[in-house]
């Protein structure tokens, strides 16, 4: 049913029951099977499988930070399943209007999230994430974010910022800001642009800090602002200055 293109089906039925019983517990203890089955799924022929494999994977992330269920290396293992297919991912539309909700980018975004807030990853794993979403956005690409896309990603990278014991806040940054530098005149590629989105929000989510939901209550927590926050912020400003020269 994850896989269905009907989004009836997919979207409004499959995804919120499912995700629905990993949060409020009533699938603990088969919490590892479900990861396992979702990674398989990374390999499913339909993007629309793809996609929603990765919003049950970040379900089970997010149980797990309150049941303890899995293990470090059962975490990292999915992390490194997930890296290699969503930076290899090449339909990253938004939306279909035969399909519905595709969302790559924006439930990859969530997932990073997921693994962000892990007790199970330490900094060194942090920063790898960070530097995977660097990656994913630039891959070339003729896709150009038109449905939240980059305020998801930058919530999921703020998520990741928040975690206190993240060795290196800003150093994730530097293949961005090289990208960018290195752009030519005319027309900004759709890869720059959603880099600059993404950077946008981002510079807001630090700045103002961000609140995290309880997945049962849905219950925001207090809003939590990254410690290296004005290192973080200074180093976007740099990249953003590239093609706003009159920035602040």
């Amino acid at each position: 049913m994850l896989g269905d293109p009907d989004p009836a089906i997919r979207d409004d039925t499959a995804y919120p029951i499912f995700a629905t019983w990993i949060v409020r517990g009533e699938l603990d203890g088969l919490l590892g099977g479900i990861g396992d089955a979702m990674v398989e799924m990374w390999r499913d022929e339909r993007i629309q499988a793809r996609t929603f494999a990765a919003l049950i994977l970040a379900a089970v992330l997010r149980r797990d930070a309150a049941s303890g269920e899995l293990t470090p290396a059962v975490v990292r293992r999915w992390r490194d399943a997930f890296a290699a297919w969503w930076v290899a991912e090449h339909d990253i539309r938004g939306y279909d209007d035969r399909v519905g909700w595709l969302h790559a980018i924006a439930h990859g975004a969530d997932t990073v999230r997921a693994f962000a807030r892990s007790p199970h990853l330490d900094a060194n794993d942090l920063d790898t994430l960070l530097r995977l979403a660097a990656e994913r956005l630039l891959v070339p690409t003729e896709y150009r974010f038109g449905q939240f896309e980059g305020e998801r990603l930058g919530y999921g990278i703020a998520a990741a910022l928040c975690r206190p014991e993240l060795a290196d806040a800003v150093g994730w940054l530097d293949a961005l800001h090289a990208a960018i530098e290195a752009g030519k005149p005319g027309p900004t590629p759709p890869w720059a642009a959603n880099v600059i989105d993404t950077l946008t929000a981002l510079f807001v989510a630090v700045q103002r800090g961000v609140r995290f939901y309880d997945p049962v209550t849905s219950e925001p927590s207090e809003t939590i602002v990254p410690p290296a926050r004005d290192a973080i912020l200074d180093r976007i400003t740099e990249i953003l200055r590239l093609p706003a020269y009159w920035l602040g």
